[in-house]
């Protein structure tokens, strides 16, 4: 038997990968999109840049930007009943509908 990975990209085949016709290295308008705080923002993790990616637990949650620590934000997220901070760069960020 083989002992089971325990990375943080664990089990995130399907998170992490894109479709044929998005393969590559995204826009950069995405990554120089700036946010204010107190806007709400979706993570979107983009697996073509490895930079600034929070944990794959955060993947599609909305979250209440806080403030801002160098070219990434700082976003409080509501994780299983509790409110948790995560560092996100922009290129994983989406802002949220309202």
């Amino acid at each position: 038997m083989v002992k089971s990975s325990k990375g943080i990209r664990r089990r995130t085949r399907g998170i992490m990968s894109k479709p044929p016709r998005e393969r590559g290295y995204s826009t950069l308008t995405r990554a120089f999109t700036k946010y204010e705080v107190g806007e709400k923002a979706c993570i979107v993790i983009d697996p073509s840049i490895h930079k600034g990616q929070p944990h794959v637990r955060f993947h599609g949650q909305t979250g209440e930007i806080i403030g801002k620590r160098g070219a990434a934000y700082v976003l409080s997220v509501n994780e299983k009943g509790k409110m948790k901070t995560a560092i996100v760069r922009p290129e994983h960020l989406k802002k949220a509908k309202k």
